[in-house]
């Protein structure tokens, strides 16, 4: 019979020792990947904030951003959760520092000098400058970058697609800036490698830096720190990458500080009306159809276009141009007509199926942004201070890359596409019993979660692996 209060038939005891319980069994698995793959070794080395903040080490506080990431909090307070589950601490081995300690620990990745410096450096006239990242902040972003190829070699990738882009953090701190978007903020560029699916690369900025501002300094970093293993690289970007530097650079095969070799790449262009006046000259026979649409039908053909500041001496890039024709009349009665163009050095590809090549960036980065913002907690700035903003998101880029890591190290095959939700339901969240048997902790799990989590074969996938 139901209770006529309505509740279930129990009762709470809160009791002082609550270590021989745990709600986030599957959590440890985290932390296990980071020092399986030399990530928190390399957190001491590379940091170096410990001796500005005395305590924990830079890796326990670094792996509890992690694991506070992951587990879905978004804000440094959200540690407490974790610090309440004193049975994970107990599997852990340590306590969580606190939500202050955190705070301070970010609060190392900032320098007021270098935000000063940048704006000494911008040129008269100019509002946007992006400040140089601390030694700090640095190291953080070269274990990410290590961690990265790791997770590579363990899969033997030997091609990279890098995709760029950048994505709208919004703020309602006082230090933040108006960006396009009509709101106020940050907006940090990221560069994914889509074979290893790993983060090799992120640049923080505020809200009111231009998307095209200075983004050729990123791309030489992702590209100069692939292994020499990786025989064919790509880049895709949208029209913030339509810049003579990058374009130069990346169609040049000797490039001074770079890599050797051919970098194949697609760009959104800007339709300039010299651009648009070539695109309206082609005749109908040279459009190919590329998909029906509900409201519009897609056509693609190369079109013959030189910008005027392109160098006569340079190799002539190709340029793809894209028209949609709408199925319906405008409000004048005429046909909607919008064209739209890709540049690229790729001719191995029909003018198709280098447009589509190129529209698979909409799958991957778009999705990445979506994943560390809404998932990993990277759409909330922390605080007023750039340099602790920065490394707030660059610590969400890494814990996009130890999740990634761990389902395709770690679990078994079908977990490979799981979002953070996914991992929190399924695998994060699991209820265990804790005790210790000749000195070691024993972790008991029900037999059917077990089944469903696949807990002991994870680990075992994991301790196998051999790394350098």
């Amino acid at each position: 019979m139901a209770s006529k209060t309505g509740l279930l038939p129990y009762t709470i005891e809160i009791v002082d020792d609550a270590d021989g319980v745990t709600a986030h069994a599957g959590l440890p698995l985290v932390i296990e990947t980071m020092r399986k793959l030399g990530v928190s070794a390399m957190l001491d080395t590379e940091l170096g904030v410990r001796q500005r903040n005395h305590g924990a080490t830079d890796s326990a506080k670094a792996e509890a951003l992690v694991l506070l990431m992951a587990s879905g909090g978004d804000c440094f307070s959200d540690i407490d959760v974790l610090r309440a589950d004193k049975g994970l601490q107990r599997l852990i081995g340590a306590e969580f520092p606190t939500q202050d300690v955190l705070r301070t620990f970010l609060y190392a990745f900032h320098d007021d000098k270098l935000i000063d410096e940048a704006q000494r450096r911008r040129a008269p006239g100019d509002i946007a400058y992006i400040p140089s990242e601390t030694s700090a902040l640095q190291g953080l972003g070269r274990v990410n970058i290590a961690l990265s190829l790791e997770v590579a070699r363990q899969m033997k990738v030997t091609n990279a697609t890098l995709d760029h882009d950048a994505t709208i953090q919004e703020s309602h701190k006082r230090e933040a800036m108006a960006h396009y978007d009509g709101g106020r903020g940050y907006q940090p560029s990221v560069l994914y490698w889509v074979e290893a699916d790993q983060i090799i690369g992120d640049e923080y900025r505020d809200g009111n830096v231009p998307a095209a501002m200075e983004n050729l300094r990123l791309i030489r970093k992702g590209f100069s720190s692939l292994p020499t293993s990786i025989t064919t690289r790509f880049l895709r970007g949208d029209s913030a990458l339509y810049d003579q530097a990058v374009l130069k650079w990346l169609a040049g095969e000797d490039r001074e500080g770079g890599p050797k070799g051919f970098i194949g790449f697609t760009i959104s262009a800007d339709m300039s009306k010299q651009l648009r006046a070539a695109c309206e000259a082609l005749p109908d026979d040279n459009w190919k159809l590329v998909e029906e649409r509900a409201n519009e039908t897609v056509f693609a053909a190369d079109v013959e276009f030189t910008p005027g500041d392109w160098s006569k001496d340079a190799k002539p890039l190709r340029y793809v141009a894209v028209k949609f024709i709408g199925r319906q009349l405008d409000l004048d009665g005429k046909v909607h007509i919008k064209y739209l163009a890709v540049v690229s050095n790729r001719r191995d590809m029909e003018a198709a199926d280098l447009l589509n090549w190129h529209w698979q960036k909409a799958g991957t980065i778009e999705h990445v942004h979506d994943v560390i913002k809404n998932d990993l907690g990277g759409a909330t700035p922390p605080c007023g201070r750039f340099g602790a903003n920065a490394a707030w998101f660059r610590f969400a880029t890494l814990a996009y890359n130890v999740l990634s890591a761990v389902k395709q190290l770690a679990l078994p095959p079908s977990m490979e596409t799981a979002r953070p939700k996914r991992l929190r339901f399924a695998l994060f969240s699991l209820p265990a019993r804790i005790t210790s048997h000749a000195g070691s902790l024993v972790m008991k799990l029900g037999r059917a979660a077990e089944h469903l989590a696949d807990l002991v074969a994870s680990r075992l996938r994991l301790a196998k692996l051999v790394v350098t």
